[in-house]
């Protein structure tokens, strides 16, 4: 059976920004990316029609996903804030419970609890929560994205990416989110910075840089 990874985020340019360039090193290896993104993003345009923005995000992440060499890209559809309260309600747990049992993947990819963004943090705790419950055999790995720095976690164990090969591709992926182009200029210069501090540190020109969750 194929290798599978599942990327789960909050925004749909979130798994280009976190991991990217290793999603993307990942599916040169022909290992099968899955990224399920919790909303549409209607908040970033909120002087659009709802419709036109949720066209707009989804086909941005869909070229996006074509950049990197990803296989699906699946939405929930949940309201930005309101992550943990949907879950419930709209049955995303029994969703991410029959993804991981379907697919088997060895590695899940999430945001990290210590980001501040309150949605990061929901996906975060949706996932794990469910991962728990069934008792998830692989690895769950933890990106950041508007944490630059995170020293709490220095003694927690830690998976580097050598991401050389293929950063050139994340930054293009990043580029097919023409509507975000005012978060990704605020973002852009720690994309690269992160790329070339953990590059330092693994010995390579850029790398990512993840926590191990479980």
């Amino acid at each position: 059976m194929r290798e599978t990874i599942i990327c789960f985020c909050a925004h749909s340019d979130d798994q280009i920004i976190g991991p990217g360039g290793t999603l993307a090193k990942y599916a040169r290896e022909g290992i099968h990316i899955i990224t399920v993104v919790f909303s549409y993003g209607q908040l970033s345009h909120p002087h659009l029609k709802e419709d036109a923005i949720i066209s707009m995000r989804v086909n941005e992440a869909i070229k996006a996903n074509e950049f990197i060499g990803g296989g699906q890209v699946l939405f929930f559809g949940l309201s930005e804030g309101r992550f943990s309260e949907e879950a419930e309600q709209k049955g995303i747990h029994t969703k991410i419970k029959k993804l991981l049992q379907e697919y088997k993947p060895g590695k899940i990819f999430i945001h990290s609890l210590d980001d501040p963004h309150p949605d990061h943090k929901a996906v975060y705790e949706v996932v794990t929560f469910v991962a728990d419950a069934i008792k998830y055999a692989g690895a769950i790995y933890a990106f950041d994205i508007w944490n630059l720095f995170n020293f709490r976690k220095r003694s927690e164990p830690k998976l580097y990416v050598d991401i050389s090969d293929t950063f050139k591709i994340k930054i293009k992926a990043l580029r097919a989110f023409e509507s975000q182009k005012l978060t990704l200029f605020t973002l852009l210069w720690s994309v690269y910075f992160r790329a070339i501090l953990h590059g330092l540190y693994h010995r390579c020109k850029f790398a990512e840089r993840f926590y191990k969750v479980r």
